[in-house]
């Protein structure tokens, strides 16, 4: 399984994970997005309604129902209703069910110490488990893949 590692410097994740999702859809692929509480769920989910005024990103949460059909599910547990072959950790989320999706992608807040050391935890134990790992950091200029 591959894990991304996404290291947010330039922009929050209300501004990084709509273009991703983006990418996600684009490539034919269902989404999970796990954040730490559903206040955050759903302050994500009216972001993804808001983020491109020229663009919608389908997606639904518990309060909307009918998991099987949104191709971006939000949610805070460890859970996969809609099929999803993608995972997307935010607010240091980490998921024991990581190995069940082809690909996760662990956003993280690049300028928070704390955030940061949390995601060398979160890199230490997916790479222990075998995964493979990619690390993206965030310029003005977009992603630039780092060395593993």
């Amino acid at each position: 399984m591959r894990v991304d590692f996404y290291h947010l410097q330039t922009s929050p994740v209300e501004r990084a994970l709509p273009q991703l999702l983006e990418r996600v859809l684009q490539s034919g692929n269902r989404a999970v997005v796990m954040a730490a509480s559903e206040d955050r769920i759903e302050s994500l989910a009216n972001v993804l309604w808001t983020a491109d005024p020229n663009s919608w990103l389908p997606h639904g949460t518990v309060k909307d129902g009918v998991a099987a059909e949104q191709p971006i599910w939000l949610t805070d547990r460890e859970e996969n209703p809609n099929g999803a072959r993608m995972l997307v950790l935010t607010d240091g989320m980490s998921s024991a069910r990581m190995a069940e999706f082809d690909r996760c992608l662990d956003l993280f807040d690049g300028n928070s110490e704390e955030a940061t050391s949390a995601a060398r935890a979160r890199w230490s134990t997916a790479k222990a488990a075998g995964h493979e790992l990619h690390y993206w950091q965030q310029t003005d200029a977009g992603w630039k893949e780092q060395g593993a």
